[in-house]
């Protein structure tokens, strides 16, 4: 069994995964140690993710905890499952290790959620309108590192091409829409790229205008990401250290909420994109 320094944020949920498994039933790792023929290290690795875990692995540790749901059994030996090196991870070492997880993130999902209160949807964001941000970045980004991200920011936004896209909703706050980075001709750019990324059958744009009041989670961003089966759902914020992944029970449940709440608070989608020509037109 190789060991993996430092584990991506899949190899963590997987030994997260197997760990609540484990909990389920009610036996320590000691106990588990013994009903898989290990040892304990063995165990506690797999389960920090210090150590890899193999597909059949997943599948035996799996039938000896008696987990009865097959689909998950199934999604959890395909996130053992490793086959290459990906585009994210041509950026490895020259970015947080977060960044590509959330790629990752974004590649196995089979549908997204995102609400945005003060900036685009990174999946939605035009060039020179990320561009602007990169440049507000403090401490000063150098030139070759803000070319570095701009380019992995873009290079996210190709999920939407796939021949099997996910589903996406965005929520984006009245406040995203006329936040100004870079000169005015940016914000109408971003604007105009908006509209057309509408126009894919796999994306819904909707507008949380500000007469629908405050909401829940309103002072930061939240990206939702629906796995294969319910249980591996994940949820993505942004912290002042970069970001972060949840995918507690309790996390899952509470975030669902507040997009409900907030997509509840939205205008439909027809009136959204109105919404969006008229700000425009105003800039």
């Amino acid at each position: 069994m190789s060991a993996r320094k430092p584990p991506t944020e899949r190899q963590r949920r997987l030994g997260a995964e197997l760990r609540k498994m484990r909990e389920r039933v009610g036996m320590s790792i000691n106990e588990a140690a013994v009903l898989h023929r290990t040892d304990r290290t063995t165990v506690s690795n797999t389960e920090s993710a210090r150590s890899g875990v193999s597909s059949d692995r997943v599948r035996v540790w799996a039938a000896n905890y008696s987990c009865p749901e097959a689909k998950y059994i199934d999604a959890l030996a395909e996130m053992a499952r490793e086959r290459g090196a990906y585009w994210w991870d041509e950026y490895r070492g020259t970015l947080p290790a977060a960044l590509l997880d959330l790629a990752e993130m974004e590649h196995r999902a089979v549908a997204l959620r995102s609400a945005q209160i003060m900036h685009m949807p990174g999946l939605l964001q035009h060039r020179d309108y990320a561009r602007a941000i990169f440049q507000e970045a403090v401490p000063s980004l150098a030139p070759e590192d803000l070319e570095r991200k701009l380019e992995f920011r873009v290079r996210r936004s190709d999920v939407l091409d796939r021949s099997r896209p996910p589903e996406c909703t965005f929520l984006v706050h009245e406040s995203a829409l006329r936040m100004r980075f870079g000169a005015r001709a940016v914000l109408q750019t971003q604007l105009a790229h908006l509209l057309e990324q509408s126009d894919r059958e796999n994306v819904t744009i909707r507008v949380v205008p500000f007469e629908a009041g405050g909401f829940a989670n309103a002072g930061s961003s939240t990206h939702y990401a629906y796995g294969p089966v319910p249980e591996l759902d994940m949820v993505q914020i942004d912290v002042p250290t970069g970001v972060a992944f949840l995918y507690a029970d309790t996390h899952l449940v509470n975030y669902r909420v507040v997009l409900d709440r907030m997509e509840q608070r939205s205008l439909g989608p027809g009136r959204s994109l109105d919404f969006i020509r008229e700000a425009a037109q105003h800039l």
